[in-house]
């Protein structure tokens, strides 16, 4: 799946709270589509593990920069929404997450991605902004053992927001570039 291709139709359960009785929800394409947001999805391999609560606090320290650019942002891996839960209760930093953990428990949207890890079949870590219309316009795939940089998923946010030639380095504010 890559820049310019339709992103899957799906529709998951994840894991919105910690909060009795209102833990688990789902979560569809139509769902960002329906309200003409952008989506922004970020995969980690495995939930109890070492690099990926350091990148999923981060993007929760930074959820409502997602929001205010009219991004939904969702977590995923393809642990069950079960073991997600699990681990929210048991690391501090995931407690109070403000977006939710997808669980791609059968792997198909992630094999649909193409991000499987051949071995284990676990998610690589995948970063996709998806434009309101359902069209992926940025990936960004990194190694199983490195983290990615939060700031710069929100300098591609903001320069494909702009729907204008950005150049290299290009940060909001600053100038695009005239044809």
């Amino acid at each position: 799946m890559s820049v310019g291709s339709a992103f899957p139709e799906f529709r998951k359960k994840t894991v919105v709270s910690l909060e009795k009785g209102k833990e688990f929800s789902e979560f569809s394409s139509e769902d960002y589509k329906t309200n003409n947001q952008w989506l922004v999805m970020f995969w980690w391999p495995k939930d109890f593990t070492f690099v990926c609560p350091t990148e999923i606090a981060e993007f929760n320290k930074r959820a409502q920069d997602f929001a205010d650019r009219d991004a939904i942002l969702i977590g995923a891996s393809t642990d069950s929404e079960f073991v997600h839960h699990a681990w929210r209760n048991n690391h501090n930093d995931l407690k109070d997450l403000k977006f939710p953990m997808l669980a791609d428990t059968n792997r198909s949207l992630a094999e649909e991605l193409g991000i499987l890890e051949a071995e284990e079949k676990v998610a690589y870590r995948a970063t996709y902004i998806v434009d309101p219309t359902g069209i992926v316009r940025w990936v960004s795939l990194n190694d199983l053992s490195v983290g990615r940089n939060v700031n710069e998923v929100l300098r591609v946010l903001d320069a494909l927001q702009t729907d204008e030639l950005c150049p290299c380095n290009w940060t909001k504010g600053e100038a695009t570039l005239a044809v």
